[in-house]
Parts: C-alpha cells; sequence; structure tokens
C-alpha cells in the first residue's frame, strides 16, 4: 500500500489559477479550490478531508457503490491522477491505480507504509488437508496484495498516523496553511484515539472472540482480542471451497458462533447459506472500503462504530 504525493509544477499556468487572477509566474502549487487531491478510495478520502479541511478539493477515484477491489479506472479518472496536486493510493491493493501513477503521475511519490505499520498478510486460518487444491482454485481470484495486509484503515490509530504524515505532505505542498493541516490532523487523532478507545472497552469482556466474516479484511481488529474466520481471502471475490466452507461450520457449532457477517458491497449469498446451514444469523459488518447508497450519509467513524455495536451484540460483550 502506497500513499503518492504529486506536486503539479505547472499548476500556476491553470485555468483555475487564471480566473482566480493569480500571476502567470506564481509558484503556487494550489488552485483557488485549494490542494487537489486525488484519493483512490473511501478511508483515504476520509483523512484526506479531514486532513486538508477548507484548504484542499478532494476527488474520490471509486465511486461509491463501486468495489474498491475491482476498480479500473476510466480516461476522466487517469486525468485525475495526473493532474492532482497530491494523490492518495495504496500500492498494490488497486492495479489500476498503480498503472495510472506509474505512467501519468507528474510529481514525488510518497508510499504509506513510510506512515503506517502493516501487518504480515497470514496465511488463511482456515487451512486443511487441501490445501493445495484451494490454492490452485483461487490463484486467478486473489489480487496480489504482497507480504502485506493492506487492511490497516480497521485500526484507528494506525489511521491517526497517516493523518499525521499526510498534513507534512500537504505542507509541502501549501506552506502557508501548515498550521491547518497540523492542527486538523491533530483534531483527527483525538477522534480516532477516542474511537480506539470504545473497542478496548466494549471488547474487553465477551462470551466469545470467535468473527465469521465475508473476507480477510478485520485482521487489524485483532489486536483486540478477536479471532476472525473469513469465508474469502484479502479479496472478497474470492471463491471459497467446499471444504472452507465445512471448515467454518465446524467453527460455527464448536465455537457456538451466533453471527455470520456480510459485507454492502458484495453479494450476502454465500454468508446466508452457511447461516442457514449453522442455524446462525445473518448481519452486516462494514470492512469500510467504501460507501454505499444506503451508507452515503455516513462517514468512517460512524461506520466503524456501528461495527463495534455489531461485534458486541454477536460475541455477547
Amino acid at each position: 500500500m502506497k500513499i503518492y504525493a504529486v506536486a503539479a509544477l505547472g499548476a500556476a499556468f491553470s485555468l483555475s489559477a487564471t480566473l482566480s487572477g493569480c500571476s502567470a509566474f506564481d509558484d503556487s502549487a494550489t488552485s483557488a479550490d485549494g490542494v487537489e487531491v486525488a484519493t483512490a478510495f473511501y478511508p483515504l478520502q476520509y483523512v484526506a478531508e479531514r486532513v486538508g479541511g477548507d484548504h484542499a478539493s478532494v476527488e474520490n477515484l471509486t465511486a461509491p457503490g463501486g468495489e474498491p477491489h475491482d476498480l479500473e479506472l476510466t480516461v476522466k479518472e487517469t486525468a485525475q491522477v495526473a493532474e492532482a496536486d497530491l494523490g492518495v493510493y495504496l500500492h498494490g491493493f488497486q492495479p489500476s491505480v498503480d498503472d495510472a501513477v506509474d505512467t501519468t503521475a507528474e510529481g514525488e511519490t510518497f508510499d504509506v507504509s513510510e506512515a503506517v505499520e502493516l501487518r504480515p498478510a497470514g496465511e488463511s486460518d482456515h487451512e486443511h488437508e487441501d490445501e493445495e487444491h484451494a490454492e490452485e482454485e483461487h490463484a486467478e481470484e486473489e489480487h496480489d496484495h504482497g507480504d502485506t495486509d493492506p487492511h490497516f484503515w480497521q485500526d484507528p490509530l494506525l489511521m491517526a498516523d497517516l493523518a499525521d504524515e499526510l498534513a507534512e505532505r500537504l505542507a509541502e505542498i501549501d506552506p502557508d496553511h501548515a498550521d491547518d493541516f497540523s492542527a486538523n490532523a491533530a483534531d483527527l487523532r483525538s477522534d480516532l484515539e477516542t474511537l480506539d478507545a470504545a473497542y478496548t472497552d466494549g471488547l474487553a469482556e465477551c462470551e466469545r472472540h470467535t468473527v465469521v466474516v465475508a473476507h480477510d479484511a478485520f485482521g487489524y481488529l485483532g489486536r483486540y482480542g478477536l479471532e476472525f474466520e473469513p469465508i474469502a481471502g484479502l479479496s472478497p471475490d474470492a471463491e471459497p471451497t467446499p471444504a472452507d466452507l465445512a471448515h467454518l461450520q465446524e467453527v460455527i457449532e464448536e465455537e457456538g458462533v451466533t453471527t455470520v457477517f456480510y459485507e454492502s458491497l458484495v453479494s450476502p449469498a454465500i454468508a446466508e447459506q452457511l447461516a442457514n446451514d449453522t442455524g446462525a444469523q445473518v448481519a452486516v459488518l462494514d470492512p469500510v472500503e467504501g460507501l454505499t447508497d444506503e451508507t452515503i450519509d455516513e462517514d468512517y467513524l460512524s461506520l466503524m462504530e456501528a461495527n463495534l455495536t455489531a461485534l458486541e451484540e454477536a460475541n455477547g460483550c
């Protein structure tokens, strides 16, 4: 996962600068609307909007309702990557964004792993004797996320680390508002630390600690004492094998799991079938990878708070 900062050196000659009455020789990297930021998907958009505040204009490359793993950039979106003063993305998470950055970005790049500590992409918690067959089955379906788990935004404190670093990157582009960026990042960190405390307290004493989820997007929540059993791997469109489903049925029965969680951006069919076969119920656990028509009025904090409530109810906390 990476963040890329694209400083548009020719922005002084942009139409927006002309319309705002700026001199053609003004070396400012910002437009009349502030720093122009292009983000690859929602969690990055959220941080950019909070930290940039009134001094940034943020465009998200993944539209609401779109599955970020499957994003294919249009010509317009590719142009946004090229023209942005600041481009924010996660290397290896969305190959089309990687390609656009490699071929069109004109300025500096910033790898998000320099700001957040990524956890290793561990092997599946439900391996079994036909592992070799399962690997062949999933080989063409899984995206190549490398050796790390890209879903760092499930950890509020890592989001806070990202905000701090993003404030510094914005300040390099727009030094006149460096203090505002820093203050905005501090405000966001305060909110995120409050969220972290809520998770720590809310999940401290639970009857169960095993959670069955749609795909392997919640590993960072493991530091709150939870263990996740995903139906699919790091990519939500991977199909589980019959052996995978048999293992999950066994886990649900042995651990007394009450709820099989599905996600708003993917089909709930497999989760519903697994729940029907085991007598469990189904509920939504949002990976917070993107907004939908139903969650368009929500934000990162409210979605994470809703997830906490769902986990508390499912695990008897």
